[in-house]
């Protein structure tokens, strides 16, 4: 998800109990903090040697040891996020991703899979992201049958760096 839409989710209903939840229903738990925001700008060289840039918003979760029982509020992060935005600049063309971990959710950064809205609460669906060769991705999208994603493969693992 990009960061425009996920910021136009929260700016939907900003009174909303903002809730980060996993697949299997676990939630980062009540209390928690936005304790930083991120405007990643990644250069990276894939196995293929192809040059690849791309930016990421990253917003990094924390519970303290004592928590609040509430959970913040949309308006609460759209706050924090309009502030930090003054001072960094974040690409609304970016993808989002969640950075947090506790014993339900491995250390990890998250990808923003969806947004549900009821009643008072806001949730944010959570995916673990997924490795993937580029190289291979790229050879997979300019070929159609299986014989040739296969030549692909094999000629991918051949040029790797």
């Amino acid at each position: 998800m990009k960061t425009n839409e996920f910021i136009a989710e929260l700016r939907r209903v900003p009174q909303n109990q903002l809730i980060f939840v996993d697949g299997n229903g676990h939630a980062v738990h009540s209390g928690y903090h936005l304790t930083e925001l991120k405007a990643a700008s990644l250069d990276t060289v894939d196995c293929g040697g192809q040059a690849n840039q791309w930016q990421e918003t990253i917003v990094q979760l924390w519970v303290p040891a004592n928590p609040d029982n509430d959970y913040m509020s949309a308006d609460k992060f759209l706050k924090i996020f309009d502030k930090v935005r003054g001072m960094i600049r974040l690409s609304f063309n970016a993808a989002i991703r969640v950075e947090y971990g506790d014993e339900n959710f491995f250390p990890s950064t998250y990808d923003v899979r969806s947004i549900t809205h009821n009643e008072d609460v806001t949730r944010v669906l959570l995916q673990a992201r997924e490795t993937t060769c580029k190289a291979r991705d790229r050879c997979y999208k300019s070929t159609r049958s299986g014989a040739e994603r296969e030549r692909c493969c094999s000629a991918v693992a051949q040029s790797c760096c």
